[in-house]
This record gives C-alpha cells, structure tokens and sequence, in this order.
C-alpha cells in the first residue's frame, strides 16, 4: 500500500482537521493516483486485490455508498467496507451528466445514470473519470453489517450520513421528509452514524435503507428535501470535527 496519509495538525494545531492523502515519488509527496489514472493502471497497484467486478457502474455506486456486498460468480457473498480513499475531491456524475446535456436533472438518479450508462458505453468511462476521487475497501467478516464511521454496524431506515463539520457523529437527529417518488411524510428519530464525501453541507444527509434491491431501488431514487433538527443539550458547544 503506497497511500500516505499525512495529518497537518501534528505539525502545526492550527490545521486541525486537514489531511492530505499523496504517495512518494522520491523525496517528495505527489498527489496519488486519481480514478482515471487507477483504472488505466488494470489493477497494478501494491495493494491486495479482494474482489473484480464485472460492471464498472456497480463498482462506482458501491464506492458512492462507501460500503455494500459483492456477489461472487458462485453465489457466494462478501462484505466490502471503507478502506481509505485516494483524496482527491468528490464531484458528482449526476451533475456531470446534467450540466452537459445529457439528461435533464429529474433523472439524474442512480437509476438514471445507470439507463444512460447502458446507452452511452462509448462515454462512460470519461464520465466516471470526472470523478477523481477513489474509494479503497477492506474485506468485513460475513457477519457485520456495513459499517459507519463510527465503526459499528449502520441500522437500516434509522442510520444517517452527515457532514461531521456540522453534525457530531453519534448525536441523535430528528428527520423531517418524504419517502423517494412520493408525499408520504417520513418523520423519524435518527442517529449521524456515518460520513461520505458527497455530502457536504449543514442540511444534507444519506438515508441508509438497508441491503438489497429494494433498498437500492429506494436509495437510488431518494432526494427528497426535508429539514433536519441536530439534538444537543442546551448550552453545550458543539464538540470540533476531527
């Protein structure tokens, strides 16, 4: 493994919260390898491979997740969790889609970008390469559940992905929505379990709906705006993200 992960903080406090992610080339520290660059190199990486797949969209979602499972050609399963990453920045292939026209922005889902993937082969791979950023994953015992950022195991339809600039991990926060493609409200209780690089922002979270396909299909199509209230005891700061 020739990613170096550099924390700025042990060498000056003041950049708290700032990492940087590059591999060494000589005497210096070079930013590493972006999804083009990995993709182009078939797998000739020093890092042990767990598992190929056959569908290049597929990888890119479950890298999108964070976390998921890999159905082998024999049936059998395995867990993929959140190994590293190759820091460079998270841009979105829907907007990528919609700002060049091809596909209005109501269908900038996973399902949407799937269908087009299909039609476009011949585009796909430039589109996947505007996203530069790079999810590595490790092996999880068959018995976890996808684990968060908090390295427990996610609750389906009760776990939430948030900005930690925001929203301390751990603390319970109370959902205000819609379920995917409807007006039925969905209004909840929710713990912040979990990060990922698409999310950015104060009112912004990742429903987890679970495993499987009807999960997906829910995941996929959820983007419903909402309103989200952060519980905190009263006059407490709110603690810094790492």
């Amino acid at each position: 493994d020739d990613l170096i992960v550099v924390d700025l903080a042990a060498i000056n406090p003041e950049l708290r919260n700032l990492r940087l992610r590059g591999r060494v080339e000589g005497r210096r520290l070079v930013p590493y390898y972006s999804r083009g660059e990995i993709d182009g190199r078939n797998g000739a990486l020093p890092a042990p491979v767990i598992a190929w797949t056959a569908d290049p969209v597929e990888l890119f979602f479950l890298q999108v997740q964070g976390s998921g499972q890999i159905q082998l050609d024999g049936g059998e399963r395995i867990r993929a969790g959140f190994a590293d990453q190759n820091g460079h920045p998270y841009r979105s292939l829907g907007r990528y889609l919609v700002d060049r026209g091809e596909m209005p922005l109501e269908q900038a889902s996973m399902q949407g970008i799937k269908a087009w993937a299909a039609a476009n082969p011949g585009k796909l791979q430039d589109a996947l390469n505007y996203n530069a950023s790079y999810v590595f994953f490790r092996e999880l015992p068959a018995a976890d559940g996808p684990i968060g950022a908090l390295n427990i195991a996610l609750t389906t339809e009760y776990s939430l992905a948030v900005d930690r600039r925001f929203v301390p991990l751990g603390s319970p926060v109370y959902l205000a929505s819609t379920y995917p493609l409807s007006e039925e409200r969905l209004e909840r209780l929710m713990a912040a379990h979990d990060t990922g690089g698409a999310i950015r922002g104060v009112v912004r979270a990742d429903f987890f709906w679970g495993s499987g396909k009807d999960a997906g299909a829910l995941a996929g199509r959820m983007r419903q705006q909402g309103k989200m209230w952060l519980l905190w005891p009263r006059g407490e700061p709110l603690p810094r993200a790492d």
